[in-house]
């Protein structure tokens, strides 16, 4: 059986454009974006891609680039660039997430606790401990309906 050898892409890239009202500063592969809702930071030191800021007449992007990378590792640029638009996204828009609790047997309770910042779920597959979960910075959470929550944030 033949072989085919591994094929190495000399430069893989992916761009992310950034918008007027969002600034983005990127110093050693640490990415901070600040924009009307707030600023988020995400460190990208643990995976060897170059990411650089580039400005133009009319706009600017950010850059992820991978010099002869394998399949595995292009990849991660994709993921990276991904990365930061979320960070975009977070700063302009927000996220909302809404979730419901499904149960067959053992009715879920949920508390929502803290000024919007934990939450308390009881009977979890008819366990007898309550679990608590904390929120991240940011991220508030609150009960809509009795088997619903909305998770709110930036990130």
């Amino acid at each position: 059986a033949c072989r085919e050898k591994m094929v190495q892409k000399i430069l893989h890239s992916a761009k992310v454009t950034i918008p007027d009202n969002v600034t983005v500063e990127v110093r050693a592969r640490r990415v901070k974006v600040t924009g009307p809702r707030g600023t988020l930071r995400k460190d990208f030191r643990h995976t060897s891609v170059d990411i650089r800021k580039v400005k133009f007449a009319k706009r600017s992007e950010v850059r992820v680039e991978l010099w002869w990378g394998k399949k595995k590792a292009q990849a991660r640029v994709k993921t990276i660039a991904s990365h930061i638009q979320n960070l975009i996204t977070g700063v302009t828009k927000g996220y909302k997430f809404k979730m419901r609790f499904v149960y067959a047997h053992f009715p879920i309770t949920v508390n929502v606790t803290h000024n919007n910042k934990t939450l308390l779920i009881k009977n979890y597959l008819g366990e007898l401990r309550t679990r608590q979960v904390d929120m991240e910075h940011g991220v508030t959470v609150r009960q809509d309906e009795k088997d619903e929550i909305i998770l709110e944030g930036n990130n």
